[in-house]
């Protein structure tokens, strides 16, 4: 019995053809695409796809994220597109619907959606048993973290600075951090009324008393020890643990997500 392809938005798609032309619009699902031997269908990407990175350079760019070239984009005649809601704006999308025949949306929101994730495109692009596999791993990591006991923590995750953000609690980075019993602050989910997803915060906020640890993720912004150093001498955060973090491994999901949550489990230990 065949599984159904229905992406993010709803949409059933039909199994592509041998000759499907894929590009991909977000990084962490090209690193996907090569990792379910689609290698030789991949004909374009943005410049943040960047693993994995000795078969990436290979494949055309076609813009950022949220700055795609269409005319690029065009010229590579792709059948599929890749996109995340989160990721890529709905204004781009709907360009590259004039003349892209399938256009396949992602939005997975915690860890386990790696599952559907996986079987949506092992579907679409006939990886059936390639896509088993990585959800047999991703399972296997999900049933180790799950069978020990973690402390609960408080965590400000920092995104970026000038303005300083962070995630709500309805972010697969927040979900993916709830593995080992971390707890984001603020405690608000971006789908609440007058909320962000990526709220912007700063230093003298009441709930910042709050946290146990401070995480500044190597991207979106590339934090580094010398901002690490600076937080750790402001008072207000006196007593706090700063420490920087693999954002690639914590917030990509797609194939990254099984070794994410084995490091996350490690770093948890620390």
């Amino acid at each position: 019995m065949s599984t159904r392809a229905v992406d993010a938005a709803g949409v059933e798609h039909a199994k592509a053809a041998p000759g499907a032309r894929i590009v991909s619009l977000v990084p962490s699902i090209t690193e996907l695409l090569f990792a379910l031997k689609l290698d030789a269908q991949i004909v374009g990407r943005t410049g943040f796809c960047v693993h994995p990175r000795d078969k990436v350079r290979s494949v055309p760019k076609v813009g950022g994220t949220k700055a795609v070239k269409i005319d690029a984009v065009r010229a590579l005649q792709p059948t599929h597109v890749i996109v995340n809601i989160d990721e890529n704006e709905r204004e781009t999308v709907e360009q590259l619907r004039a003349f892209v025949p399938h256009i396949v949306v992602t939005h997975p929101l915690e860890p386990r959606d790696n599952v559907t994730l996986y079987a949506l495109l092992g579907a679409v692009f006939d990886r059936d048993k390639e896509a088993r596999a990585l959800s047999v791993e991703l399972k296997k990591q999900l049933d180790a973290c799950a069978s020990r006991e973690w402390p609960q923590q408080n965590v400000l995750y920092a995104i970026w600075r000038d303005p300083w953000m962070t995630v709500a609690r309805d972010t697969y980075i927040s979900t993916m951090l709830r593995l080992v019993n971390w707890q984001t602050l603020p405690a608000a989910s971006g789908g609440e009324k007058g909320a962000a997803r990526y709220p912007s915060f700063d230093f003298d906020a009441e709930w910042i008393a709050q946290a146990d640890r401070v995480l500044l993720s190597s991207e979106p912004y590339r934090f580094t020890r010398e901002h690490g150093d600076a937080l750790a001498r402001d008072a207000r955060l006196a007593g706090k643990r700063i420490a920087l973090i693999d954002g690639e491994r914590v917030s990509w999901y797609g194939s990254r997500a099984i070794e994410g949550i084995a490091y996350l489990m490690d770093y948890a230990r620390r």
